[in-house]
Order: C-alpha cells, then structure tokens, then sequence
C-alpha cells in the first residue's frame, strides 16, 4: 500500500471514528413537524372525500346481504315443500316484510329471519304469507297471477342500487338490479 493512500485512508476513518461532539451532524432522514402536519392535512381532505362513498358502499353491501337472505330463504321455503311434500309457509313478522318473517311447515317454525334494518321492502302484492306447494311452485290468488316479489331500497339514497326479489313460474326465485335506479317501479 502506497504511504499516500494509508494517511488519506486513516485520516478518513479517523475523521468519521473521532468527530467532535459539539459538531452539527448531516441532516438525519425523517420528517420535519411542518411535513408531518401537512401530510395530515392531505390524509384528512382525502378521507373526508372518501367517506361519502364508503358510506354507499356499505349500504350496497348491507342491501346485498338482505336480497341474499330473502334468496335464501325462498330456497330452503321451495325445498322443505318439496322434501315434505306439503306447503310451507313464509309469513312475515308484524306490518312489513323488513321486520322480518317465520318459515313455517303447517304450525311448526322452521327457520326465523330477524328484521331487516334500515332498508325498504316494498311487496307487489299485499299479501303477508306466501305458501310454497309440495310441486315447489309458489301458491297465488288467481291462477293467472304472476308470483309476488320483493323490492328492496334504502330510502332517500338514490345512489344504492334497488335490488328485487321475484319468483318464476316453477318457483324458483331470481334476484334483479333496478337497472333505472328508481326503486318506486321495481325493477326493470
């Protein structure tokens, strides 16, 4: 090793091993208070921009879940018909079907939805029960009736998407999207 490089290498260890402790040191990485404050400031416009449409989006779910179990339990309703070979009965709980209803085989319950919360169910008919026969196919009024549906809206919120529940004429049911987000007319 060539003397002019040992003293320039010791004298660069040295100056790094030794340094004075009254000398300002080389900026540390990391955040200034200002540049914490600010980007705080950002987190909270875009959160508060965001909220709005978290809270849509919950109240999609929320809308999902309860065309999901109204689905459900026309499907367990449609298959003790059949498995029992007798009628069951869907009966709602108390003025509206969003308080909830009973599937029942004759006086027995079989299965008890609770209410629906903060949700609109409008029915097409006024009826309170529906009755599966044991073919599986939903008993009407009127032969010629088409099969009652359900739909269901939050209310006053034009931007969650109305979903319905219908029954085809084998009794199996299906689930719409109000495809003009008006819940009013069903959905078409």
């Amino acid at each position: 090793m060539k003397p002019a490089f040992r003293m320039r290498l010791g004298a660069l260890l040295t100056s790094k091993l030794f340094a004075r402790a009254d000398a300002i040191p080389a900026r540390i990485g990391g955040f200034t208070l200002i540049e914490l404050m600010t980007m705080v400031a950002v987190l909270a416009i875009l959160a508060s921009l965001a909220a709005p449409s978290f809270n849509n989006l919950v109240l999609n779910q929320r809308l999902k879940v309860a065309v999901s179990d109204i689905h459900a339990t026309l499907v367990f309703a449609r298959s003790e018909a059949i498995k029992r070979n007798g009628d069951v009965n869907i009966v709602r709980s108390g003025a509206s079907w969003a308080n909830g209803w009973t599937v029942q085989a004759g006086a027995t319950p079989l299965k008890t939805q609770q209410a629906i919360a903060n949700l609109t169910v409008v029915p097409s008919s006024p009826e309170t029960t529906m009755t599966y026969r044991r073919d599986g196919r939903l008993n009407t009024a009127a032969p010629n009736m088409p099969a009652p549906s359900l739909v269901l809206s939050v209310a006053g919120k034009s931007a969650v998407i109305a979903r319905c529940i219908g029954v085809d004429p084998s009794g199996r049911p299906n689930m719409k999207v109000d495809t003009n987000r008006d819940a009013s007319d069903g959905c078409n």
